[in-house]
């Protein structure tokens, strides 16, 4: 079993990773799982042997990935701004968003692991974020400049919600920026596409070794 503390949690990330740049974000680093740390081959049961939900946070999903590269490229969006980086996972999106000079960075993830791995990684490069492992979509968005969400629409349930929550936020004045590679529940309509790139990712975890990946604003 995987020792129930941060301390425990960060070891576990440690142990089970290896500290790499996503192949869309060469100048991060991340601590990621690879064919070298491959925990993503662990069934559900094992997982919960060892006190593992799923760990979403040990891999640059490509709707991050592209999100992290638009800001980095563009960083006026989010220099001096109040960010919040939605679902978060590895902290990718929220370290692009510190890089790129964010007054503030609120990285959101209900699954406490993400506390360790965002710690972990956000110090690999030199900048801090804070965390909450509260469920956001309970309430209206916090006040903040900019959302920022990447890979929200694996289920119909999850992205009718999200997406009902991003746009709370919108109508409260927050700029909103997703990163989808073409989900099955994305939801185009009343969207404005803003960059398209070709992401790297992994077979073990999707269906194609590059997946088109687009960055998309809520008008």
């Amino acid at each position: 079993m995987i020792e129930a503390t941060l301390a425990g949690r960060r070891a576990f990330i440690l142990e089970n990773t290896r500290l790499q740049a996503p192949p869309h974000t060469p100048e991060l680093r991340l601590h990621l799982a690879d064919e070298i740390t491959p925990i993503w081959k662990l069934t559900e049961e094992a997982l919960a042997e060892i006190g593992l939900p799923p760990p979403f946070w040990a891999f640059a999903w490509a709707g991050g990935q592209a999100l992290a590269r638009y800001i980095l490229d563009h960083p006026g969006i989010v220099a001096g701004k109040r960010v919040i980086d939605f679902a978060s996972g590895s902290g990718l999106v929220a370290i692009a968003a510190m890089k790129a000079g964010a007054a503030e960075v609120l990285a959101a993830d209900i699954d406490v692991f993400c506390e360790a791995a965002i710690g972990l990684n956000a110090a690999a490069n030199g900048v801090e974020a804070a965390f909450t492992e509260v469920d956001l979509l309970g309430a209206p968005p916090p006040a903040a400049d900019l959302i920022l969400a990447g890979d929200i629409c694996y289920e119909r349930p999850m992205a009718e919600a999200v997406m009902a929550w991003l746009a709370q936020g919108r109508t409260a004045g927050a700029t909103v920026l997703i990163g989808d590679p073409g989900r099955t529940y994305f939801p185009k309509d009343g969207l404005e596409k803003l960059a398209e790139y070709q992401v790297p990712t992994t077979r073990e975890l999707e269906d194609m070794a590059v997946k088109r990946t687009s960055v998309w604003t809520l008008p």
